[in-house]
């Protein structure tokens, strides 16, 4: 959007938040976010003077292009809302008047009823004609201000600022956690602390460029933090400002030591802005100027013979990137006691540390908001289904889009509040790119794999309030991971760790890890969580446990165990109970013929018949075996 748009844009609010009519109408239809920001507006708007409706203009400006960049929805709305606006009769004459104002170059505007003179000397500047313009002739004298900033003695100390107000990116924060985790040390702190010294002393202008997220901020903060004293007055203005008064303002500091903050330089450059005239005159009263500017933004004003330009041409930069070097991850590695640093060191990808901590609070906020129905439901599904991939101990290792899609049917709830959105669209939006960064799914290794980004993950496991993973999904963990044995012993040490203070009295708990150490080949220990998990109740630990039971000859044991099972429905039991009970009848009948029961032999043979084709060879071979060696010694006294 252009600037003269963002103007007009500004214009037509002013006017409308005075307007009654179209307030009435208007404001009941706004969302929440968008009409408290309007009803502020309007208050403060009739708490202006005509003097200071100038002042109003561009502080409204301001604020709207900073809702442009940081909120891009609620500016659309805005603009929405605005496009139909008709201002009523007398709105649009103290509109033109305005557009006449600003058009004309001069001191002053003349408006003449019927030609084009000025009495009494000659107007160096533009005369507006009409044919007939009512009310007389109206004459307006008087440059106007070109500020109305606010005296030093009101700027904020800098040991007082609130970093994160002034542009500093937030991180995440749980808890009683400080509001900004501890600085760590760039290699380039040495340069800049040298030149912020320079510029306190002489004035100048202090400029730290680099990649989006590269920590240009919080680099350009620190080391005006750390070389200038607590009691220096601050000055910060909003996108927008118009600088041209800030020399007169300063003059009349007194002894007050001052720095002008400028973050994101692009948006004060131009002729109100920083010129070369006002940064020429801010040298001259000794006032450093510390400023942050994109590597893009950079390249786009510094180059070429405009006034831009020529402000940025006598100010070298101090350059970041967003890989840190081997000795910031080291010192990134020594600073002990706070888990945001901690998480960065173990997790950020490719050394990137500053984007990994300026994310991690923008994508945890966005997919969490995306959990309403008129957002984004089965994406955020889908990525909190990946969280808990990453919680089972899998990490970065990337999980078939197969298993992360059979893991949102656990989620019973959620996948019935997401069942509005395709699966198709919410991988769309779970995979797409934020900040230029990186997305909230990022591509495996291998096609049609993906893993969470390593910020939710951590964030996940910090908050107290995270649900527990669902027990399907360590067990779907497990199975992901059977290619992969170290990640698979992974799984199953961070399930003991989560699970096993929940197993007794909890038959489901004790089933999972059950599964778990007989895919690991535990299987003594595997044994021992369903027996567990059957004694507790668990109906499938029972068909299991009576099977391994009746493997090792245990058959009266076995039998409790398998009616369980098999009386719940398994009917893998019950071909095992029939297994079993045929086996001890054939032992009774072996009893039963030695002592020459004729009715013995006979069920004997029609046993053997019964067994020639058992209900599954491998499961029952070897029932099958010890009952074809009992009845092969039952003699057969019956005829046929």
């Amino acid at each position: 959007m252009e600037a003269a748009e963002l103007q007009a844009l500004s214009d037509t609010l002013m006017r409308a938040v005075r307007d009654d009519k179209w307030w009435s109408e208007e404001y009941r239809r706004l969302s929440p976010v968008l009409a408290d920001f309007l009803r502020q507006a309007r208050e403060w708007q009739r708490r202006q003077t005509s003097v200071s409706q100038r002042s109003a203009g561009r502080r409204t400006w301001a604020t709207l292009e900073e809702m442009r960049y940081r909120h891009p929805e609620v500016f659309a709305e805005l603009r929405r809302a605005l496009d139909e606006y008709v201002p009523v009769e007398g709105e649009r004459r103290d509109a033109v008047r305005e557009v006449a104002r600003k058009d004309s170059p001069a001191l002053g505007v003349t408006t003449a009823q019927n030609d084009n003179t000025v009495s009494g000397g000659t107007f160096n500047g533009q005369v507006i004609q009409a044919a007939t313009v009512n009310g007389g002739m109206h004459t307006y004298y008087g440059q106007p201000p070109h500020t109305d900033l606010a005296p030093v003695a009101d700027w904020t100390r800098l040991d007082a600022a609130d970093p994160i107000a002034f542009g500093v990116r937030r991180t995440r924060r749980v808890g009683a956690e400080p509001t900004m985790p501890p600085y760590i040390a760039r290699d380039a702190d040495s340069e800049l602390e040298a030149r912020v010294r320079t510029a306190a002393e002489a004035g100048g202008l202090v400029l730290v460029t680099g990649e989006p997220l590269s920590g240009k901020s919080r680099t350009a903060w620190a080391g005006m933090l750390a070389n200038l004293p607590g009691t220096t007055r601050l000055f910060a203005p909003a996108i927008g400002t118009d600088l041209r008064g800030l020399p007169g303002v300063l003059r009349g500091r007194g002894g007050e030591q001052c720095v002008i903050w400028l973050d994101e330089l692009d948006g004060h450059l131009g002729e109100h802005g920083l010129s070369p005239v006002v940064l020429a005159e801010l040298v001259g009263l000794r006032v450093p100027v510390i400023a942050t500017m994109s590597d893009e933004a950079y390249d786009a004003h510094r180059f070429g013979g405009q006034a831009r330009a020529r402000v940025l041409a006598g100010a070298e930069p101090v350059e970041l990137t967003s890989d840190w070097t081997e000795p910031e991850l080291l010192r990134l590695e020594d600073s002990y006691g706070d888990s945001r640093l901690e998480d960065a060191s173990t997790w950020c990808e490719g050394a990137r540390v500053t984007e990994y901590l300026a994310v991690a609070p923008e994508l945890w906020d966005e997919w969490w908001r995306a959990r309403r129905l008129n957002a984004h439901p089965h994406g955020h599904l889908l990525v909190r289904a990946a969280i808990d991939f990453a919680r089972c101990g899998t990490d970065d290792m990337p999980i078939p889009l197969a298993a992360l899609r059979r893991a949102c049917a656990l989620y019973e709830q959620e996948a019935a509040r997401a069942a509005g959105e395709s699966f198709e669209d919410a991988l769309e939006w779970a995979t797409a790119i934020r900040h230029s960064v990186a997305g909230m799914l990022i591509p495996g290794g291998s096609p049609d794999t993906w893993r969470v980004h390593s910020s939710l993950f951590s964030e996940a496991e910090a908050r107290p309030g995270t649900p527990p993973v669902p027990l399907g999904l360590w067990l779907l963990a497990g199975e992901a991971m059977r290619e992969a044995p170290p990640y698979l012993g992974a799984v199953l040490a961070t399930a003991e760790k989560a699970l096993v203070h929940r197993a007794d009295g909890h038959p489901e708990v004790a089933l999972v890890l059950g599964h778990l150490h007989e895919a690991t080949g535990q299987t003594e220990d595997a044994q021992k969580w369903y027996r567990h998990s059957a004694d507790a109740g668990g109906v499938e630990a029972a068909g299991i446990v009576g099977r391994a039971l009746a493997t090792q000859g245990e058959m009266a044991e076995a039998v409790p165990y398998l009616e369980r099972a098999a009386e719940a429905g398994y009917t893998d039991a019950r071909d095992y109970l029939v297994t079993v009970l045929v086996d001890r009848a054939v032992f009774w009948l072996d009893r039963s013929v030695e002592d020459g029961s004729p009715t013995a032999a006979d069920y004997a043979r029609r046993l053997r018949e019964a067994v020639s084709l058992p209900p599954d060879a491998v499961i029952v071979e070897h029932f099958r075996s010890r009952l074809q060696e009992a009845l092969d010694a039952v003699p057969d006294t019956v005829e046929e």
